[in-house]
């Protein structure tokens, strides 16, 4: 189980990393908008707004890795619940799609880290 909880963080953080690659230095191009449904005019507008965002998932992605480096359940619990949150924030006020992107993948993921302990 413990090699799963690892996999199962390592993943949620190279999710975050890429949202941060997305958010901070390709808004405005089309896969980016193609995520995040908006228009070139909206991620023009955006871009600083979207690259603030993206420095907080970087955040979330650096907290994991330092729970995996340091193999401190407690460090990756916090992250991942971290993570959860901002994905219910999300589903309830921006698309429900990132309930299922984030927030039950950082559910699994914290099943998984507890039990593993």
């Amino acid at each position: 189980m413990t090699l799963i909880a690892a996999v199962l963080v390592g993943l949620i953080a190279l999710l975050h990393v890429y949202i941060l690659v997305l958010e901070m230095f390709m808004w405005t191009t089309p896969r980016a908008m193609k995520a995040f449904g908006t228009t070139p005019d909206l991620a023009a507008q955006t871009r600083v707004m979207a690259g603030n965002q993206g420095l907080y998932n970087g955040f979330l992605a650096a907290g994991l890795i330092w729970g995996l480096l340091t193999g401190s359940a407690a460090i990756q619990l916090f992250f991942l619940a971290c993570v959860a949150v901002a994905g219910l924030y999300g589903a309830a006020t921006a698309n429900r799609r990132i309930l299922f992107i984030q927030t039950v993948p950082a559910a699994l993921a914290i099943l998984a880290v507890l039990l593993a302990r």
